[in-house]
């Protein structure tokens, strides 16, 4: 009662593979592909940069604090 049966999923593959056709269809699917995976390699390269950006947060941190006892000392 009003769900999709698979014959109607059939129908409109066919309408799609004849209104665009195979080639272009392909074409789509790796341009997605290589989209998903440019997308995933940057997430991961990501981890390294935010540790990189921690230690120099912690350096700055330190050079305050640093700075702060020098303060105290003068």
């Amino acid at each position: 009662m009003g769900g999709i049966s698979i014959w109607q999923l059939v129908i409109v593959a066919v309408i799609i593979l004849l209104l665009f056709g195979t080639k272009k269809l392909r074409n789509l699917g790796s341009d997605l592909g290589e989209s998903v995976k440019g997308f995933k390699k940057a997430m991961s390269e990501d981890k390294p940069q935010d540790a990189e950006f921690n230690k120099v947060e912690q350096k700055a941190e330190q050079a305050v604090e640093q700075k702060a006892k020098e303060k105290e000392q003068a």
